[in-house]
C-alpha cells in the first residue's frame, strides 16, 4: 500500500485540520511514480467518497470538512492526472457525484471547490475516451448541466470550464452523435437554451473580455470555439446520414469540410465575423489562440447564396480601394507594437497619414495600420455601443486580406527565401510546427471567399495584381504579399503552403491558367499548373483585355516572366584579330573533344569547315 494512501486512511472525522490539510497537500504534490496504480485508484474512491459525505449531513461521517473540499478536489485531479485514476472518476457514479459536488460548491465563498470538481471531470473526459459517451448519458446528466452552464456563466473562468467540457463532449461523432443532434434541434431560435443563440452570446461576452485583458479570457474563447467547430463539423454530417447520403468505407461522410451544411447552423455566422473583426491583435505572431480556431470554425461554413449576404453584408465597404502599394509601404518591414496598449494611439496616429497613388487617387495605409485602426473601431463600439452586437457590418475579405499579409510579412520578411532555415527556426521559437499549420487555414479562407464570390475574386485580383502594378524588376523578388506568394510556390519545406497559394492565386483568376500565366508569367506557376495535369504553356485567351499584354506605359509583357520585355542589347562587332582568336580556341577545343574519344573525326565541325575549304 502506498504510503500517501495509508496516511490518508489514517485519518478520521476527529483528526486536526492542520493535518488533515498536510495529508491534502502532500497527495496534490505527488509525483508519478510516487504511486502505484492500485493505490491510485483506491485513495480517489476514497476521497470522492468523503467528499459526497461531506455535503450530506446524513449518514457515516467524513474526514473532509467543507472547508477542506477544494484541496481534496486538487488532490483528485492531480492524481486523475495519469490515465489509471481517470478510468476511476470516469465512472457513471464518480462523474455524477462530481457534478453533484460542483452544484453543491457553486455558491462565491466555495466557488474555487465547484470550479476543481469541473477539472477533474474535464481531465477525466480527455484521458478516458469512453467517459464522453458516459458523461452525456441521461443518467448522468452532463449534456444538460454543461449547456446550462454556459449558458448562465458570465466569468471567463467558469466559461472556460464549461466550454470544455462541451468540446471534449462532442469530439467524437460516432459516441456523441445524438448528444450533438439534440444540441442543435432541442430547442428552435428565439427560446432559452438554443445552442446557436448561447454561443453567440457567449462569444461577444469574451471578446469585452480580452480586450479588457480578463484572465482566461482567450482560453476560454479557444475552447468555446473548438466546441463550435466540433457542431459545425459534425452536425451537418449526422443529418446528411439520416438522409441517406453516401458514406466512405472509413465512416466518414463523402462531402468534404465545408460542403456539408444545415441552415438550422446559419445563425452562427454573424458572431463568428463579429469576433473575428474585433479580436485584438497579438504580437509578435499575428496569428494565435483563439484568432486561429475562429478561421478553422469560419472554414466549415459554406458561402451559399443564403449566407451570402451575412458573409458579404451590403453595408460593409465591398467597393474599399485596394491596399497600399507605394513603394514606402512596399519596401520597408511591417512594425510590430511593443504591446498591445499602444494600439490605440498607435491606429489614431497612422490614421492621418496616407500614402497617393501615382494618379493622385487617395489609398489607405498599408495593412498592419489598417488592422490597428480597425481594432481601435472595434473598442469604441464594444465600449460605447448599447447594441449586443457590437461590428456586425465586417468586410471580412479585406480584414483576411491584412491577417494573410501582416503573417507572411512577420514570418517571410523582406524577400527572405521561404525556405531559408530562419524562417523554420522563427516558426519554432513561437511555439509552432511548422509554417503550414499557421498559415494554410487562412489562405484556405480566402480562397474561399474568391471562388464563391465575384466581387471578392475581382477585388482580390486588383489588390495583388493591379494595372499599375511594377513590372520592371521580378515579380517573385517584391518584399509584399505577391512576390511572397510566388516564392512559396516554388519552395521545397512547406509542402502544404506551396499549393495552398497557388490554388489562391488561380482562384483569383478565374481558376483560368492562361489568365494566371497572363498575370504572372508562366515561368512563376509553371511547376504548380504542372501538377494540377497542365503541362505546358496555355495558349493566351482570345478577347481576355483584362490580362494584361503591356504595361500602362505601352512596354511589352514578357509571357515567361511576367515582367517588362528587356530589348536585345545589339552584339559588337568584333574585329578580325578577335575573329581569329575565337576561331582558334574553337579549334583547341574539337580537337582535344577528337582526341579524348568524346567525337569521332567525322563529326568535327572544324576539320570538315578545312576539308571543305570553308577554313583557311
Amino acid at each position: 500500500m502506498s504510503r500517501l494512501l495509508e496516511n490518508y486512511t489514517a485519518l478520521s472525522a476527529t483528526s486536526p485540520r492542520t493535518q488533515v490539510s498536510n495529508v491534502l497537500q502532500s497527495i496534490v504534490d505527488v509525483l508519478p511514480f510516487q504511486i502505484d496504480d492500485a493505490s491510485r485508484k483506491e485513495l480517489i474512491q476514497s476521497l470522492l467518497d468523503d467528499l459526497a459525505r461531506c455535503t450530506n449531513s446524513n449518514g457515516k461521517k467524513s474526514r473532509l470538512t467543507q472547508k477542506e473540499a477544494a484541496l481534496a478536489l486538487q488532490a483528485v485531479k492531480s492524481l486523475g492526472k495519469n490515465p489509471a485514476g481517470s478510468e476511476v472518476i470516469a465512472t457513471s457514479a464518480n462523474l455524477t457525484s462530481l457534478l453533484a459536488l460542483s452544484n453543491a460548491f457553486k455558491e462565491k465563498d466555495t466557488m474555487d471547490a465547484s470550479n476543481e470538481a469541473l477539472r477533474c471531470i474535464a481531465n477525466a473526459l480527455l484521458l478516458v475516451d469512453s467517459a464522453r459517451a458516459t458523461f452525456v448519458q441521461k443518467e448522468v446528466g452532463g449534456a444538460d448541466f454543461a449547456v446550462e452552464l454556459l449558458e448562465k456563466s458570465t466569468t471567463p473562468e467558469r466559461l472556460f470550464l464549461a466550454s470544455r467540457l462541451l468540446f471534449l463532449s462532442t469530439v467524437s461523432i460516432s459516441a456523441s452523435g445524438d448528444f450533438i443532434r439534440s444540441l442543435v434541434e432541442s430547442r428552435p431560435p428565439g427560446h432559452s437554451g438554443n445552442i446557436i443563440e448561447i454561443i453567440a452570446g457567449k462569444l461577444d461576452v469574451l471578446s469585452r473580455s480580452i480586450q479588457g485583458s480578463m484572465k482566461l479570457s482567450r482560453e476560454a474563447m479557444t475552447d468555446l470555439l473548438k466546441f463550435t467547430f466540433n457542431l459545425l463539423l459534425h452536425y451537418p454530417k449526422i443529418v446528411d446520414e439520416s438522409e441517406g447520403t453516401p458514406v466512405k468505407t472509413g465512416g466518414d461522410p463523402a462531402k468534404v469540410i465545408g460542403d456539408c451544411w444545415s441552415d438550422r447552423l446559419d445563425g452562427i455566422l454573424p458572431p463568428l465575423l463579429r469576433t473575428f473583426n474585433t479580436l485584438p491583435p497579438t504580437f509578435p505572431s499575428p496569428l494565435t489562440l483563439p484568432m486561429t480556431h475562429i478561421i478553422h470554425a469560419l472554414i466549415t461554413i459554406p458561402v451559399t447564396p443564403s449566407l451570402q449576404s451575412k458573409w458579404f453584408p451590403p453595408s460593409s465597404n465591398r467597393n474599399s480601394p485596394r491596399p497600399s502599394s507605394s513603394k514606402s509601404n512596399r519596401d520597408s518591414p511591417v512594425s510590430f507594437p511593443d504591446s498591445s496598449s499602444k494600439v490605440g494611439s498607435t491606429a489614431s496616429s497612422s490614421s492621418s497619414s496616407q500614402s497617393s497613388s501615382p494618379t493622385g487617387t487617395s489609398k489607405p495605409p498599408g495593412a498592419f495600420d489598417r488592422a490597428l485602426s480597425a481594432l481601435a473601431a472595434g473598442r469604441r463600439s464594444l465600449s460605447r455601443s448599447s447594441s449586443p452586437h457590437p461590428g456586425s457590418s465586417v468586410d471580412v475579405l479585406l480584414r483576411t486580406y491584412d491577417l494573410l499579409e501582416v503573417t507572411l510579412a512577420h514570418y517571410l520578411p523582406g524577400t527572405v527565401d521561404p525556405d531559408d532555415a530562419s524562417v523554420r527556426e522563427r516558426v519554432k521559437k513561437e511555439g509552432e510546427q511548422n509554417l503550414d499549420d499557421v498559415v494554410v487555414p487562412l489562405v484556405v479562407l480566402i480562397t474561399k471567399f474568391c471562388v464563391a464570390d465575384e466581387s471578392s475574386r475581382l477585388r482580390l485580383r486588383q489588390w495583388l495584381l493591379p494595372d499599375d502594378l511594377d513590372r520592371t524588376s521580378p515579380l517573385e523578388g517584391r518584399p509584399d504579399l505577391l512576390g511572397r506568394c510566388l516564392r512559396l510556390m516554388s519552395c521545397v519545406h512547406h509542402q502544404r503552403l506551396k499549393p495552398a497559394v497557388g490554388e489562391l492565386l488561380f482562384a483569383i483568376c478565374d481558376s483560368d491558367a492562361s489568365t494566371l500565366s497572363g498575370y504572372v508569367g508562366y515561368g512563376n506557376v509553371a511547376g504548380f499548373l504542372f501538377h494540377k495535369g497542365i503541362a505546358g504553356a496555355p495558349p493566351r485567351p482570345t478577347g481576355n483585355s483584362s490580362i494584361p499584354s503591356t504595361t500602362p506605359s505601352g512596354a511589352p509583357i514578357n509571357p515567361i516572366t511576367g515582367i517588362v520585355e528587356q530589348p536585345r542589347a545589339e552584339e559588337p562587332e568584333m574585329s578580325d584579330e578577335e575573329k581569329e582568336r575565337e576561331a582558334e580556341k574553337l579549334f583547341v577545343l574539337f580537337d582535344r573533344l577528337e582526341k579524348s574519344g568524346a567525337i569521332p573525326a567525322s563529326q568535327n565541325p572544324i576539320r570538315k569547315a578545312v576539308q571543305e575549304g570553308r577554313l583557311g
